[in-house]
This record gives C-alpha cells, structure tokens and sequence, in this order.
C-alpha cells in the first residue's frame, strides 16, 4: 500500500513539473495528454482511498462468488445468466482472474447457479458491495404475450479460505458421494460418474461441483468452496461486526433487493442503500459497475464499518 501511494504521488509530481514548463514555454499541444494522466491519477487516488477504508483482513484476498436463481422461474434462471456474465465482464475489465468453478444450468434457459472465483488484490473487498438480492423488471423474452416480468437472484460473497491452515477439516468431517453429472456436458460426463457431493458433516453444509470432466477435479474444486463457506461460518462467530462479509441470509423474493435493474418501461439501474443510479443499464449488464462499487464502499466508510 505504501509503495503504491509513493508510486501515485511521483505522477503527481511529473505532470506537476510537466504543466509548470508547458506553461513556461506557452506550448500547449500536450495539452489533451496531461488531462487524461491528471484524469487517470484522479481515479487510482479515489481507489487507494477506498482502499484505506477496507479493515478487514479478508478483504484484500480473492473472492468466491455464488449466485442463485430466485423467485420467477424460467425468467429468474436467465436473469442469474446475466448476472453470471456481468461478473465475469467486470472481472476482466479490472484485470482479475475470473473462474467459474460450477454451474447448473436452468430447465429451459440461463443457469440455476454458479459460483465463481475471482483471484486478485482486493477482489472480495470491492465486491463486497454485490451481496444481497438483485431485481430485474423487463419485458419477458419468454413469453408469448411479452408481459412485464419480475425476476430475482441472490448474490453471496465469500473470502477464499487459504488452505487447510485456516480452516480444519478433520477426516471424519466428510462425506464425500459421486453420481453421473446432469445437464449438459457431453456423452462422457453421462457415463461416468464424476460428479461430487461433499457434505460437511459437523455443520450440515453440502456442496455439489459436476463442471469438470475428472471426479478428482470436483472433488477438489468442491473442497475449495467448502472451505469458503466454513470460514465464512467461522467468521460470524467470532464478531458479530464480521458477519458483514456475507450479510444476513435472506431471501431471493420480494422486499429484500439491494439493487433493481429496469429495462421496461424505462431504463434505469439504480441501488437501494445508496441511490446511486444510472440510464445506462446496457453499460452496467456488461460490467459497468465501478460506480455502484464506489458509491457503496464510500457509504460504508461513512457508516465507520
């Protein structure tokens, strides 16, 4: 953090000292050049400042997103598509990794989950801000008679445990079952049975993986995911103030959305802990989301969490 800051104020200084003599010489051809760098500073100087409000530990590692279908059906089920492809756009606008670990995909169309890794520096400090539920009112491409329809997904978002050094699994703890994946994968993933269901038998939790082709590769991709959700069980417990990781559990329905996306019958999305909002619901579907990301960190440091 330090060095990025020492980085940040020799820019300063650089196109400091380059105005001053563009000035001096009443050379102004650079002149477009100088405001895009300042233009640039400005945005790498509201990032480290956000950054500064991040206290927790965990909000500097990588992060492991799920998203769920909610109330809606078949409509909920592309919406979590959308949202699926919107994160993975955002990600690779900012330069992470983004890996889906696993996806089920939905009856008819989108998917019914997944869950993403998203590997770099403050990946699950930033989106933090996308936890909750997450409301789309479009004109259904499902339906015959292209009524207005209300769709609803869940967005968790957890901190990638490190290992087994963190988060103790005893060898009695598991259950481990595989069974023949479903959906689509091609005529190999029906034959065999390389699908995994682990089941943490102390907590109760289940996490299932069948993306890959190699049992061994959803075993261990499964185990990932379970650590996740061990250490975000762990968290809750030791601070209630932690527990803001993951927020309280809630459900995909009405009354609980953070944010709504308005296709029909204007555009509009806009987020509900901070109205911060935009027309550009195109922009935003393709990982546009810095501005929502921004405006909650800021509102979350105001409130001194």
């Amino acid at each position: 953090m330090v060095e990025r800051w020492r980085g940040l104020e020799e820019k300063v200084a650089d196109v400091t000292d380059l105005v001053s003599l563009l000035v001096e010489e009443g050379d102004y051809s650079l002149e477009d050049e100088v405001r895009a760098e300042a233009e640039q500073i400005a945005v790498q100087l509201d990032e480290l400042e956000l950054e500064m409000a991040f206290t927790s530990d965990y909000d500097i590692r990588n992060a492991i997103l799920a998203i769920h279908a909610g109330a809606g059906g078949t409509e909920s089920q592309d919406w979590a598509e959308m949202l699926l492809r919107m994160y993975l756009r955002w990600a690779e606008r900012r330069g992470y990794n983004a890996e889906v670990l696993d996806s089920s995909p939905g009856d008819e169309a989108g998917i019914k989950s997944a869950i993403i890794a998203v590997n770099g520096q403050y990946a699950c400090g930033y989106l933090s801000s996308e936890h909750g539920v997450h409301r789309l009112v479009r004109l259904s491409p499902f339906d015959a008679d292209h009524a207005r329809h209300t769709s609803f997904v869940l967005v968790e978002v957890m901190p990638e445990a490190e290992g087994d050094t963190e988060v103790s699994i005893g060898p009695d703890d598991l259950r481990i079952d595989v069974f023949r994946s479903s959906g689509p994968g091609g005529q190999h993933m029906q034959k065999t049975s390389s699908a995994v269901r682990v089941t943490h038998l102390p907590t109760g939790l289940v996490v299932t993986c069948q993306s890959e082709r190699s049992q061994h590769q959803n075993r261990e991709t499964a185990l990932k995911i379970l650590r996740a959700r061990l250490l975000e069980l762990e968290l809750a417990k030791k601070s209630e103030q932690m527990a803001k990781l993951k927020g309280k559990r809630i459900d995909a329905g009405w009354g609980s959305q953070i944010r709504s996306y308005v296709l029909h019958p204007y555009r509009m999305v806009k987020d509900h802990r901070t109205d911060y909002e935009t027309s550009n619901a195109d922009a935003v579907l393709d990982g546009d989301l810095d501005g929502f990301i921004m405006a909650y960190l800021r509102s979350r440091a105001g409130r001194g969490e």
